[in-house]
Order: C-alpha cells, then structure tokens, then sequence
C-alpha cells in the first residue's frame, strides 16, 4: 500500500514588535525584529500578515496548512497584504507603515494597540518593482497605501535621478518628507475640500503631464479605480512599453481585501477563458 504523501509545511514567519510611532494623524509605523525575513530586493516588497482571531490560540510556528486542517474557517487568522517601508539588513528591523482610521478594519486598529514584544506571523516577502538606475525619468504616483513603496523607491533613486512623485493623501498632515539624493518634483493632493473623486486630481495630473524624451519608468499603485484610468493612459495613449510601468490596485473603494481579492481573481479567470 502507497504511504499517503507527507504534508507540505506551510510555516509562517515570525515578527515581533519592537517599538511604533504614529508619523502622521493616521499613519502608524511599526518597528519589528524578524530573523526570518529575507530581502528580494525589490522596493516594492510587501507581506502577507496574518491577524489571529480573537480569543483562539494557535500552535506554534504558525502553520496555515495545520489551521486549515484543524481549526473551522471562523477561526482561520486574517490575512492583510502590506507593503515593506524599510528592511535594515544589520538591526534586523522590518519596518511597516499601518493607515489607521480608529475601528475600521483589522490592522489599524491591530497596529494602534501593538506593543513590544507582540508577535505577528507573516508570509512573503512578494515584490517585482524597483528603479532602474538606466532609466531617464521616473514617474511615482499613488495614495496613502503605496505611500510606503513609493517612500522606498525615492530612497533607492540614484544620485540625481529625476522624478515626479504624485501622492493624494487626506490633507496636509497626512504629507510626509521624502529621503535620498534624487531631484524630485513632488505634488502632495488632498482629499478633503476638494470637489472631485477619490484620485481624480491623480489622474488630471498624469494626463496633463509633459513626458520628457528619452526611457521613463512608472510606478502606479494605489486604490483600483484611478490606477485603472491611468493605466489607460500611459498604455493606450502614450503608448509606454509594458515593462517599464509597475501597476497594482492594492485596494478598492468600498471592498475589503477579501472581496477585492475575490473580485480580481474573478476577473483573471474570465481573461483566461476568454483568450
């Protein structure tokens, strides 16, 4: 009789939490140590972390593939996708940026009540963006939830790069200041007062920009809807090769990261039988 092939271990990786700061009205960073953690070298790197329900206790390491067996659904850890700030090779710091806007959501509020020594079990990191040091212009553009990646690539832009960075937060507070040597032209956008919808001031600036001659690299992550139209943009009417613009729409207005996920693979699957 065939022995019934072993289990393939889905361990997760261990996080704990070293410090927080709130860096803005609602942006929260939080310091982890990790030995776990291992750089791809992207800027773009981001996690999956995974929020235990309350009041169920888990077997350690946490292994998804053990929950999945013995735990029923209900009680299955939250997964939320995050995008790395920085990792410090030699402290073995993570650093991961939370938006939070009180109870809403699952991390927010995990973040805003985090203290040291809390451990966070994540899986990744993913990631396929960074900035090319051959190419002539770079275009960053995004909201709250890419404001991290973006932050990164500004850091990893070289000495002198050009770059246009295009960030809509909620009002002044919410700006941070950018790091590196690179020339940046940035222009903050607020939601609050303005008249349009979410990234419409986004996608106007894109549109009206003037694309200097030579190898651009874009970067365009954020809410669904205005990466949509920018991406119309850039590929359809600019006719920029496909290679040198990073797109994603990390979230959708209205969806939570389960329905936005869903909806995603929904619409792939019909990609796939359509073609």
């Amino acid at each position: 009789m065939t022995s019934p092939a072993p289990r393939r271990s889905r361990a997760c990786k261990r996080a704990v939490v070293r410090r927080t700061e709130r860096i803005t009205p609602h942006m929260i960073r939080v310091v982890f140590s990790s030995d776990d953690f291992v750089d791809n070298g992207t800027s773009d790197h981001y996690v999956k972390l995974l929020f235990g329900q309350p009041g169920v206790e888990y077997p350690e390491p946490l292994d998804m593939g053990v929950v999945r067996e013995t735990y029923p659904s209900e009680q299955w850890p939250t997964m939320r996708t995050y995008t790395v700030r920085n990792w410090d090779e030699d402290s073995r710091e993570l650093t991961i940026d939370f938006v939070h806007h009180g109870d809403e959501g699952v991390a927010g509020p995990w973040a805003a009540a985090a203290q040291p020594g809390d451990v966070l079990w994540f899986n990744g990191p993913g990631g396929a963006y960074a900035p090319d040091e051959a190419a002539d212009w770079h275009l960053l553009v995004g909201d709250e939830s890419a404001l991290p990646a973006i932050s990164a690539a500004v850091e990893q832009l070289p000495p002198g790069a050009r770059a246009t960075v295009l960030v809509e937060v909620q009002d002044e507070t919410e700006e941070q200041k950018f790091g590196g040597s690179g020339d940046l032209d940035v222009t903050w956008f607020h939601r609050a007062g303005s008249t349009g919808g979410r990234g419409d001031g986004l996608v106007a600036a894109v549109e009206a920009l003037q694309l200097p001659a030579g190898d651009v690299q874009a970067f365009v992550h954020g809410e669904a809807g205005f990466v949509f139209r920018i991406r119309k943009n850039l590929f359809q009417e600019r006719g920029l090769p496909r290679d040198r613009v990073s797109l994603s729409g990390y979230w959708r207005l209205g969806k939570n990261e389960d329905g936005w996920q869903a909806e995603k693979a929904e619409t792939a699957a019909k990609e796939r039988a359509a073609s």
